[in-house]
């Protein structure tokens, strides 16, 4: 399997910018520049791109462990937070909370450690401290 994205840019780092279109089309024309990276401008970013990627990973990969071990979620809710710290990105935090019937704690907390192990965006971003945070709550 291969998946691609182009980026374009026009102009300089700071007056310039740029948008991104997926081959899915989900980013059509997805609007970033030094304002959407830096400040609070309007579009996307790359470490708001990459934090979908991990978040969006890390849940599948928890769905199916929890499946594979014979759970049903019936919802999980999963933030990621990457961190960049002078012109370098150094940490993906996750965040996850689960509504899972019949799941002891110990046992949700060692799929989650798991599914962070395993996931292919973890295993992607190993250059990346990539921490965990998981929470099972009955209600979301």
């Amino acid at each position: 399997m291969k998946r691609h994205s182009t980026a374009v840019w026009s102009g300089t780092v700071k007056e310039g910018k740029g948008y991104l279109v997926s081959e899915s089309k989900a980013l059509d024309s997805m609007q970033y520049s030094y304002n959407s990276r830096f400040e609070n401008g309007t579009g996307t970013n790359p470490e708001e791109l990459m934090a979908a990627a991990h978040a969006g990973c890390f849940t599948m990969q928890l769905s199916a462990d929890l499946t594979k071990a014979g759970f049903t979620p019936e919802v999980i809710e999963t933030k990621c937070a990457i961190v960049m710290k002078d012109g370098v990105i150094t940490k993906s935090q996750l965040s996850v909370k689960a509504k899972i019937p019949n799941i002891k704690e110990d046992e949700f907390k060692e799929a989650a450690t798991k599914a962070k192990q395993n996931c292919p965006v973890s295993k992607a971003y190993k250059a990346l401290e990539i921490s965990l945070e998981a929470s099972l709550e009955n209600k979301i």
